[in-house]
């Protein structure tokens, strides 16, 4: 799959904007805040309902505008899709696929956008939440139904947390609080579906992953990744938790459990600490944590290793062919070395695009095609035209 054209209208920076594309890599290029980023941006937004940089689509709207609209053409062989997407600053955003309307947590089903930026090195380093995003939108795209999953899972996640604050506030015991029995039966059937689907994920990720890896660093570190559950005793909020909480057994009845042995800290505390919210993805290299004993360059290559491989994981799964493979301002951070084995790595896929402050910084064998972008401007050259408004 490949976009073949982007059209933007008060998205961020651009008024309006339209850019051509090709398959093979093309590089935008331009100084910092000119505005490259936000072209990725748009096009990861396509497949994910999200951005990569905010928790919210607020920002993503153009300062004076009440919504902004993602327009791409996107093409698989013959086959042409026409996705569109309007993003209000306040209330639910609207999308259609030819003309036809659809939820936004369904743009899964019909794009495949796999994007590596500076960012995704907080999932190595970062707090949990980055792990558990960087699994829950993959999954997303692999399993477009459980962005429902994940939505209902949330609002469950909210009431009950909103039940826990009142009982908190009027010192109610659990006695008083029938209706907790009740969430938590929805909050075990929701989130035991989300425990096993990033349980299967990670488990077909092991391969990708080593592969990505070794090919990225030139070396065979060992990574792995494995999921520690709250459910099994895991704590995020405790620094000295340790990764090695393993249980066997039925994990409905796992998740019950461990509901009944917290439910005391949990009205003392009103917030929800049991369920897949506050479980964490452990990275490892060679037998040790990532996050703490990783370099910078090993974190950067495990970072990478887990986007690539969740590149290839798409491609061998899905009807749609190649993901678009996107790497937002990448090759700055990395040595030669590893510049030229990224290179290699992403140039068998279908359609790749590149941001870059200095074109030198992105080997040649990328540079096929080249926009450069200047203050929301964009010029180029490569083997399409590219257009602006």
């Amino acid at each position: 799959m490949i976009v073949e054209r982007l059209s933007l209208t008060d998205f961020r920076n651009y008024a309006r904007a339209d850019l051509q594309l090709s398959s093979g890599p093309t590089v935008l290029v331009g100084s910092n805040g000119q505005g490259k980023t936000n072209l990725a941006e748009a096009v990861a937004y396509l497949a994910t309902a999200g951005s990569h940089r905010v928790s919210s689509d607020a920002p993503l709207v153009r300062d004076g505008s009440d919504f902004a609209i993602v327009r791409a053409t996107l093409a698989h062989g013959e086959r042409r899709l026409n996705v569109d997407v309007q993003i209000n600053r306040q209330g639910s955003n609207r999308a259609q696929v030819n003309g036809t309307g659809i939820r936004t947590g369904e743009l899964g089903r019909y794009a495949h956008v796999v994007l590596f930026a500076p960012e995704d090195l907080q999932i190595v380093r970062g707090d949990p939440g980055a792990r558990r995003r960087f699994a829950d939108q993959l999954l997303v795209q692999r399993y477009p139904r459980l962005s429902a999953t994940l939505a209902d899972y949330d609002r469950v996640l909210k009431q009950r947390g909103a039940l826990l604050k009142s009982a908190r506030a009027r010192r109610l015991d659990s006695d008083a609080l029938p209706t907790l029995d009740v969430w938590d039966d929805k909050l075990v059937a929701l989130g035991v579906e989300i425990i096993r689907a990033r349980e299967a994920l990670v488990r077909d990720l092991a391969g990708p992953i080593a592969d990505a890896y070794a090919s990225i660093a030139g070396a065979d570190h060992a990574p792995d990744a494995r999921w520690v559950l709250s459910v099994d005793g895991a704590d995020p909020d405790d620094d000295e938790r340790s990764v090695d909480v393993t249980e066997s057994g039925d994990l409905f009845e796992r998740f019950r459990a461990a509901l009944r042995e917290k439910r005391s800290a949990e009205l003392e505390r009103g917030v929800n600490l049991v369920g897949p919210h506050r479980d964490d993805l452990v990275l490892s290299l060679r037998g040790l944590p990532a996050r703490g004993y990783a370099s910078h360059g090993e974190s950067w290559s495990l970072a990478l290793a887990l986007r690539i491989a969740s590149a290839h994981l798409l491609r061998a799964e899905s009807q749609l062919g190649d993901p678009i493979v996107i790497l937002d301002d990448v090759f700055a951070e990395l040595d030669a070395g590893r510049r030229v084995r990224l290179a290699d790595i992403v140039g068998e896929f279908e359609q790749v695009i590149v941001t870059a402050a200095v074109e030198q910084d992105v080997p040649a064998e990328l540079r096929v095609g080249t926009v450069r972008v200047e203050a929301g401007t964009l010029s180029g050259s490569g083997p399409v035209d590219r257009e602006v408004s």
